[in-house]
């Protein structure tokens, strides 16, 4: 199944049902892209919990090491957009980049998940654009500034049951049309069920939390009004424009 989280004209946030294009729910049907909706994320974390160089190929385009176990850092919810926002990027900058990943989005609290029982936790998969200040990221430790300044973080538009979602999904960038990115999720040095117990070790996962899982090699600096797409088979594609101020 996929799903949709959205405003309905009325002003009340429902979750339906995707299919063929069209939000089904009770006894409405609306198409995806009608602006008689708003497409809100389709969660609500408390906390996106990012993976770093989870791509062999990223790591060495970027001239970093793979890491010896999962690269970890967050983004909050400041950071969290949604399916056909402009992302207004901080000013002065550089280097804005797009990082397409592939989401898994958390189903219930967890804490010390064993590997084998990970896949019990995810509600479903969705498509994040992990937009990165390159500028002031060569210059911190923590990457606030580069990682976590408001809509750092476009996700959705859908949530995937894990069943729609292959082992060899494709994750892809294309901006402005173009393709930029085309990896696939068993590209991934460290797999989602390793993932969820290595974060669960240290941390508690809430419902709706999110995981981005990393990005493939091809990412690449965005310029005033382009065009993003971010496209995870099985899923579907997650579409916003940027603003350089």
């Amino acid at each position: 199944m996929k799903y949709v989280r959205f405003r309905d004209p009325a002003g009340a946030i429902r979750r339906g049902e995707f299919e063929s294009g069209h939000v089904h729910f009770a006894n409405e049907s609306y198409d995806l892209e009608d602006d008689a909706i708003d497409v809100l994320p389709p969660c609500e974390p408390s906390k996106i919990v990012c993976i770093g160089r989870n791509y062999a190929d990223h790591a060495d385009e970027m001239g970093n090491d793979v890491p010896d176990r999962p690269l970890l850092f967050l983004k909050p919810p400041n950071a969290v957009a949604s399916h056909g926002d402009t992302v207004t990027a901080p000013a002065g900058k550089e280097r804005i980049d797009h990082e397409a990943e592939l989401g898994v989005v958390i189903g219930e609290q967890c804490r010390h998940v064993p590997e084998a029982e990970a896949m019990d936790v995810v509600e479903g998969f969705t498509c994040v654009n992990d937009i990165s200040n390159r500028d002031d990221q060569e210059k911190e430790q923590n990457w606030i500034r580069g990682k976590a300044f408001d809509g750092a973080a476009p996700i959705g538009p859908l949530l995937a049951t894990p069943d729609e979602v292959p082992d060899d999904a494709s994750v892809r960038t294309r901006v402005n049309g173009d393709l930029k990115q085309d990896g696939s999720r068993e590209q991934l040095i460290f797999p989602i069920p390793e993932l969820i117990a290595e974060i669960t070790t240290y941390m508690t996962l809430e419902p709706g939390d999110v995981i981005a899982t990393g990005t493939p090699e091809g990412v690449g600096p965005l310029s005033d009004g382009d065009e993003v797409e971010i496209e995870v088979e099985g899923v579907g594609t997650l579409s916003h424009s940027i603003r350089r101020p």
